[in-house]
C-alpha cells in the first residue's frame, strides 16, 4: 500500500539520544574539498525580503540527473531566468517514502543513469554561481549517514547550498543534524502535515529554518485535481503559533493551484511532480525543457 508522510512523520519513535549516538559512533571521514567555498545565498533573508515586497515565494522542484546531470543544470539556470525565488533539488534515492509515483520513476531513472550524491553535488558546485535563488537539496537521511552529518554539512557550504530537507526523520532526531548545518551555514527546513497535531506544530515551526514547509496533502507526492479544501485553515492555523513562512507543497501542478494556495495566505507555493515529469517523460531532452519552462512561467505567472 501507500506510505503516508504522515504517518511516516507522526509514528517515527526513536530518541534524540539513539541517534546522536548512533552518529557520533560513525567514523566521519574529514572534508579534503581544497576550493574555496562558492558564497551561499541566504534563505531566510530571501523569505524576508519577499514579505518586506508583498511577494509569494515560487519554489519549483526538479529530480537531479533526470533526464540527466546536464540537462537539471540547464533546468536550473531556465528556472532562475524565468524567476524563480527559491530552487529545490531532489537526491535521487532507491526508497524515497515521501514520494509518488512520478519522483520515484524519476528517481529510479536518474539512479539507473549513474547518477550519485557526489555527482550531484558537483553539478550544484558548477550552477550555483550562476544563480540568484538560493537552492535547498532534498535528501533522505541515510546518504547523509554514510557522509557522517558534519562532513555533509560542511560539503553543502562549499557547494554553495543554502537549505536542506530531509523527510525520513521526525522533530526529536533533527538537531544534531541542525546543529552541523548551523556552523555551516545552512538552514533545516522542516515538514508538518495535514495530521499534525497544533502542539506539535508549534514544536516543528520553532525549530525549522528558513520556512516552514506545509504538506497539503494526507499522502505522498504528486500531481492532484485540486487543493485540499483544509489547506486554508493549515496555513492560519501554523500562522497563530509561528510568524516564519509558511510554504505549501504536495500536488501543486497548475496555475489554478498556485493561484488559489496565494489566497489561502500562503507565503510560498512548491511544485514538483507536474514540473518533473515534463521534464524526465518527455523523449526529446529539448523539449522536454520547452515544456518544463512553459508550465514554470505559467506558475511563476499567478504568484505575485
Amino acid at each position: 500500500g501507500i506510505l503516508l508522510l504522515s504517518r511516516l512523520l507522526g509514528k517515527m519513535q526513536l530518541s534524540s539520544k539513539s541517534l546522536s549516538s548512533f552518529c557520533a559512533s560513525k567514523k566521519q571521514p574529514r572534508v579534503t574539498c581544497k576550493a574555496a567555498a562558492i558564497a551561499q545565498k541566504s534563505l531566510s533573508g530571501t523569505m524576508a525580503s519577499l514579505k518586506k515586497r508583498g511577494k509569494v515565494a515560487f519554489i519549483p522542484f526538479l529530480c537531479a540527473g533526470d533526464p540527466d546531470l546536464e540537462t537539471t543544470a540547464l533546468a536550473v539556470e531556465r528556472l532562475d531566468k524565468i524567476g524563480a525565488d527559491v530552487i529545490e533539488l531532489g537526491v535521487p534515492y532507491s526508497d524515497p517514502l515521501a514520494d509518488g509515483h512520478v519522483i520515484q520513476n524519476a528517481a529510479t531513472r536518474s539512479l539507473e543513469k549513474g547518477t550519485t550524491l557526489d555527482k550531484v553535488i558537483d553539478m550544484v558546485k558548477q550552477i550555483s554561481p550562476k544563480v540568484k535563488a538560493p537552492i535547498v537539496l532534498f535528501t533522505y537521511f541515510n546518504p547523509i549517514l554514510k557522509k557522517g552529518v558534519d562532513n555533509y554539512a560542511k560539503i553543502l557550504k562549499d557547494a554553495g547550498v543554502s537549505g536542506l530537507l530531509v523527510p525520513d526523520i521526525p522533530l526529536e532526531e533533527t538537531d544534531i543534524v541542525r546543529e552541523a548545518c548551523s556552523k555551516q551555514g545552512v538552514e533545516l527546513i522542516l515538514l508538518t502535515t495535514p495530521t499534525t497535531p497544533i502542539s506539535r506544530m508549534k514544536e516543528i515551526t520553532a525549530k525549522s529554518q528558513g520556512f516552514v514547509y506545509l504538506v497539503s496533502v494526507t499522502g505522498v507526492t504528486g500531481a492532484r485535481t485540486s487543493v485540499e479544501g483544509r489547506v486554508k485553515d493549515l496555513v492560519q492555523s501554523l500562522k497563530s503559533v509561528s510568524n516564519k513562512p509558511i510554504c505549501v507543497g504536495f500536488g501543486v501542478s497548475k496555475p489554478e493551484h498556485a493561484d488559489e494556495i496565494v489566497r489561502m495566505g500562503a507565503e510560498g507555493v512548491i511544485c514538483g511532480s507536474a514540473l518533473v515529469r515534463v521534464l524526465g517523460e518527455t523523449q526529446d531532452k529539448a523539449k522536454g525543457l520547452e515544456e518544463m519552462e512553459a508550465l514554470a512561467k505559467s506558475l511563476r505567472a499567478v504568484i505575485p
